[in-house]
This record gives structure tokens, C-alpha cells and sequence, in this order.
């Protein structure tokens, strides 16, 4: 079964028909030709198809595109605005927070939305004190990417660029 959709992609209004079945992450890739999300695990263990809908992170392999009809979508390639890297996308290279780059477009908005859901006091596994301010140390921006794996080991990189973002 087919179904037409709307879905706004890095500012671009986008209207494509896909089986009911389509991921957003084939959705993306496939029908719209936009490759910064990969596929990885296939299975939203790796995190490596990590976007933003609506300015939350989500696994795009794991969510249908039907049910993100009308939803803004920003990926990694949408960040910059022209030619001027998105902070989190000159800390990676700054800090040089990839090896291999294939994790790279997810951790990087992985690591955007994170740091709206801290800002927004919201806690993870790692936070001590639900009442008080989330700290953003090491401990909690790793707990808080842990949905997003690198196999190349560059996590302390990845860290430090995310640390220099925290504010």
C-alpha cells in the first residue's frame, strides 16, 4: 500500500509517495537522495541514521515514514547555513571527533538534541539529582550519546567536541 506524504528536509519542502512500510531513513536516502544519515544496525542500536524530527533525535530506521507525515526533519547535511558549519559540526572537526566519518552525521545530531534535552532539564540514567540543574560533565554526555556507537573507539574525541558546545 502506498501513501503521499509531506516532510520538510533541511528546509525543503518534500512531497513523496512510499509504501507504507518505508522508513524514514529509506524515505531519506532512497527517495529523497539524502545520505548524511547511514544505514548501520538497521536496528536503532547504532544510532548511525540519528536525525532530528520536529528538533527530537530519532533512529530513522526504526521510524515509519507515514507516521512523520508533516514533520520537520533536519539532518547533519541541514545544519550548516550555507557555507558556515553548524558549532557542533566545527567542534567535531576542531576536535577531530570521527576516524573512519561514517557515525559522524548521526553523533552530530545525536549530540545537537542532546544538549536541547539537558537544556531543557531532562535526565538520563547518569543524572544524580533529578531536582537539581543537569551538569553536562563527561559522564552524562556519554551516557547521553550512548545511543550512538563508534567503531572506530573515537569516543574521547567525540566527547571533548561535544563538551566545547555545552553552555
Amino acid at each position: 500500500m502506498e501513501a503521499e506524504i509531506a516532510l520538510t528536509v533541511d528546509g525543503t519542502q518534500q512531497s513523496l509517495a512510499v509504501d507504507t512500510r518505508t522508513t524514514v531513513l529509506d524515505a531519506l536516502r532512497d527517495h529523497l537522495g539524502v545520505t548524511s544519515p547511514k544505514k548501520g544496525c538497521d536496528h536503532g542500536q547504532c544510532g548511525a541514521c540519528t536525525v532530528l524530527v520536529n528538533g527530537r533525535r530519532v533512529t530513522t530506521c526504526l521510524s515509519l515514514a507515514v507516521a512523520n507525515d508533516g514533520a520537520e526533519i533536519t539532518t547533519a547535511e541541514g545544519m550548516a547555513e550555507g557555507r558556515q558549519l553548524h558549532a557542533m559540526q566545527r567542534s567535531f572537526l576542531d576536535h577531530d571527533g570521527f576516524q573512519c566519518g561514517y557515525c559522524t552525521p548521526g553523533q552530530i545530531c545525536s549530540a545537537v538534541g542532546m544538549l536541547a534535552e539537558a537544556k531543557a532539564g531532562w535526565p538520563s540514567a547518569a543524572t544524580d539529582d533529578l531536582t537539581a540543574e543537569v551538569e553536562l560533565d563527561d559522564t552524562e554526555i556519554r551516557e547521553r550519546m550512548s545511543g550512538n556507537l563508534c567503531r572506530c573507539g573515537a569516543y574521547a574525541n567525540i566527547v571533548a567536541a561535544i563538551r566545547e558546545n555545552v553552555r
